[in-house]
């Protein structure tokens, strides 16, 4: 069960009640040094853009700035509510948008008429978990 409570979307969270979200939530994501983080992992150069590009989207929509790096083969992500100076629902909630659009694969979708990428490594542009 929950170790935490939902809160207003400006309240920040605690670390416990950061961890046990994460947990429940998003797994593939850590919290350190005030931030909640994820790596994203893709094949290469044209792959990081598509990644950076979706997150830019996003984030933009959303009104809520990630702290991006990106290097050749991955891409950092990192969220905090800086107003807030802290971990929001915001930063939850940016959080499984962004996992959801990276981590897509229509393929595997039962049923789905879209086939998704091939698995070839010439078309292939990022590493799923």
């Amino acid at each position: 069960m929950a170790q935490w409570r939902k809160k207003t979307a400006d309240e920040v969270y605690g670390p416990d009640e950061i961890e046990a979200r994460l947990k429940d939530e998003l797994p593939k994501w850590t919290y350190e040094d005030g931030w909640i983080r994820r790596k994203y992992k893709t094949s290469g150069w044209k792959g990081t853009l598509m990644v950076v590009n979706a997150i830019g989207h996003l984030a933009e929509a959303a009104w809520h700035h990630p702290d991006l790096t990106v290097s050749y083969a991955f891409v950092n992500v990192k969220l905090m509510n800086h107003a807030a100076k802290g971990v929001t629902d915001k930063d939850f909630e940016l959080a499984r948008k962004i996992e959801e659009v990276i981590l897509w694969q229509p393929g595997a979708i039962e049923g789905s008429a879209l086939e998704g990428t091939p698995d070839d490594p010439r078309f292939k542009y990022i590493k799923y978990d």
